[in-house]
């Protein structure tokens, strides 16, 4: 059983040992923007929805929950919440990753000139996308806050890490590495809480779960009900390493690019942090029981999935996200139009957190079909961007890109991604790797599966989309969208 906790909804997916999608159920939650640039959730919801997601998921497949071998968790990331150690309750909702709230806190520690250190000790650059501004600002926020922390009756952690103690009646308070990279209060070359960063977010380690290994056995179910008691929970990913590792991408030098609410581009360096010089994250992507820590180059665009949410709930263009592409596709190109969906902020390569977005170009012949091509385009793009970023700091050009996420159906965007980056791009027949992930890590962590090689096997091709756009073309276009980057 993989739990994939999500921005927008909870899902679990029951896969079988040849790697096939038994059953797949979703729950959705609600998001909560109380200003401008602020987003969070309710943990309760976060909580009840994954919930009704597991005992959905199990009727559909018609099994019993004691017929589960493991579970896999995983989530987004530097979304964190903080709670009361005896009644489970939280303290506040959950600092959603996309909250801009702790904008000014970060850029007061730039100008103190603590990005260089945070950057060598974390592999993160100062943005408020990361969990420890977060923390910083629950328990300087909420009264009482601090002073609990103190006296050890608070705790802190990414969803993960939540879903974890909830599964387990509070018994286990643990993360495993890949979450706990993207605090920025883990030292990702020693693998533990570093003093100087907890110091510096002014977060008591009293607060922090038990880091592990990804395959680690974390803990087991207790007290849910429609479960038994004793279900392993033997594997614990973040959403895009977990996205990595589903798509197979075990060795040096294999890359993914996750079309989510944002799209996420993680390149796998081995054993190696590869410090990026064009402020790309050096990050870590797994560690298995036994092993050498794997570490992943990161680039991220805030906003991908959800600038078609936005252009269907928004602006109404349409019924369905799905239609985004029959609407695109009756156009032959953007008629001039633009689209820079800077709706939370630019994330990599720009780390631009008061960027806001911007549709130029609009002329009397604009259409919604012109909008909607504009925006897929700019999807392709923003990953471009990140993608030759990439390649710098890699020195030398990608082979291919794997692909996946809902957006990643849309046949139409994944050939402008290929042609836009000048490199193919492979999509594979199962679109779920990140809840394939959180699978094949818990197998791995149970047995189930016996090796990596034994995963490689269960992943198949569906669809390869070959370049085709002339290098002319393309350079033209990209001047385009550099002109279109200035005016946000």
């Amino acid at each position: 059983m993989a739990i994939d906790q999500g921005t927008t909804s909870s899902r679990t997916c029951i896969v079988n040992q040849a790697g096939g999608l038994v059953a797949e159920a979703r729950e959705t939650f609600k998001q909560i923007y109380p200003e401008a640039g602020w987003v969070e959730h309710d943990p309760e919801d976060i909580w009840y929805s994954t919930q009704r997601s597991m005992r959905m998921a199990l009727e559909k497949a018609n099994i019993k929950g004691s017929q589960i071998r493991a579970i896999g968790i995983t989530n987004q990331r530097e979304t964190v919440m903080v709670w009361d150690k005896k009644s489970g309750k939280a303290i506040y909702n959950a600092i959603v990753w996309q909250c801009r709230r702790t904008h000014d806190v970060c850029e007061k520690l730039k100008k103190n000139k603590k990005e260089k250190l945070v950057t060598a000790k974390t592999g993160l650059v100062l943005d408020p996308y990361f969990s420890a501004t977060k923390i910083q600002w629950l328990l300087k926020n909420v009264k009482g806050a601090k002073d609990k922390a103190k006296n050890g009756e608070l705790l802190a952690g990414t969803v993960d890490t939540y879903l974890l103690w909830k599964l387990t009646a509070g018994h286990s308070h643990k993360t495993d590495v890949s979450n706990a990279s993207r605090t920025m209060l883990m030292n990702i070359h020693r693998g533990n809480w570093d003093e100087e960063m907890m110091k510096l977010f002014q977060v008591p380690s009293s607060l922090l779960p038990e880091i592990c290994p990804s395959n680690s056995e974390f803990g087991r179910t207790q007290g849910l009900g429609f479960m038994p008691d004793g279900i392993p929970v033997t594997g614990i990913v973040g959403d895009q390493q977990a996205a990595l590792f589903g798509q197979a991408c075990f060795d040096l030098g294999e890359s993914k690019c996750t079309f989510g609410t944002g799209s996420f581009i993680l390149l796998n360096t081995g054993t190696k942090a590869t410090k990026s010089k064009n402020k790309l994250l050096t990050t870590i992507a797994w560690q298995l029981k036994g092993q050498k820590t794997t570490y992943a180059l990161e680039g991220g665009a805030f906003v991908c999935g959800a600038a078609v949410q936005w252009l269907r709930d928004g602006l109404g263009l349409f019924e369905k996200s799905s239609d985004v592409e029959n609407l695109a596709k009756s156009v032959d190109d953007t008629l001039g139009v633009e689209f820079v969906p800077a709706l939370t902020g630019l994330g990599a390569p720009h780390w631009n957190a008061e960027a806001r977005g911007v549709i130029s170009g609009l002329t009397r012949g604009t259409t919604k079909a012109h909008i909607a091509r504009a925006t897929l385009e700019a999807m392709a793009l923003q990953n471009v961007d990140i993608l030759e970023t990439m390649q710098k700091d890699l020195g030398k050009k990608l082979k291919s890109l794997r692909v996946d996420g809902g957006a990643a159906a849309n046949d139409l965007l994944m050939k402008l991604q290929a042609d836009y980056c000048a490199t193919n791009v492979v999509r594979p027949k199962n679109l779920e790797t990140t809840a394939m992930g959180a699978a094949f890590m818990a197998g791995l962590g149970s047995g189930f599966w016996n090796s990596l090689n034994d995963i490689k096997k269960v992943w198949a091709v569906d669809k390869e989309f070959k370049v085709s756009m002339t290098s002319a073309a393309r350079k033209q276009r990209k001047a385009r969208w550099a002109a279109a980057l200035k005016k946000v």
